[in-house]
């Protein structure tokens, strides 16, 4: 009857496969309501990293349309679609990392890096922060809240055809 899913979907590799399975245990009628992360979520820390090295540090978010389109695609019904921004703030930037690391939500990139970091570019990465030093002395860190929600379609897919009960 109801599926509720909260910061999860960005650990798929790819929302399609995850809404065909969901579509395909929500029974006819039945409400999807799930929260993700967009693009401009850490932005500031992607940029940091960018000033450092050329690696993925931090995983990439899609964007709420690309997640909306990948409803349709499943055959859910009635997407809704909506973005929320927030931003925290930190006194420096290892409190943030060190945060992110604690909840585990670290880097899921497949081209991430693999080896270790090293004091010299984490301290490079703490200086490129350093641009986004607010007037009261604090780091910010931003995030894009994505939340939809869809209804399970009435349609049934039998072999190569879509029926629909009239």
């Amino acid at each position: 009857d109801l599926i509720f899913s909260n910061a999860t979907l960005q650990w798929a590799n790819g929302p399609d496969r995850v809404f065909a399975e969901l579509m395909r245990v929500l029974r006819p009628g039945g409400l999807l309501m799930f929260s993700s992360f967009g693009p401009d979520t850490l932005m500031e820390l992607r940029a940091a990293w960018a000033a450092a090295d050329a690696h993925a540090h931090v995983s990439p978010f899609l964007d709420m349309h690309d997640v909306g389109d990948a409803l349709l695609r499943a055959r859910f019904a009635d997407p809704v679609m909506d973005v929320e921004r927030m931003t925290l703030t930190y006194a420096d930037v290892m409190q943030l990392m060190r945060e992110i690391k604690v909840i585990g939500a670290g880097n899921a990139n497949v081209a991430r890096p693999r080896g270790l970091l090293g004091r010299r570019r984490l301290a490079e990465v703490c200086a490129a922060y350093e641009q986004f030093r607010d007037a009261d002395g604090r780091l910010p860190v931003s995030y894009e809240v994505v939340h939809g929600h869809a209804w399970g379609g009435t349609q049934q897919r039998v072999g190569d055809e879509t029926r629909v009960s009239i």
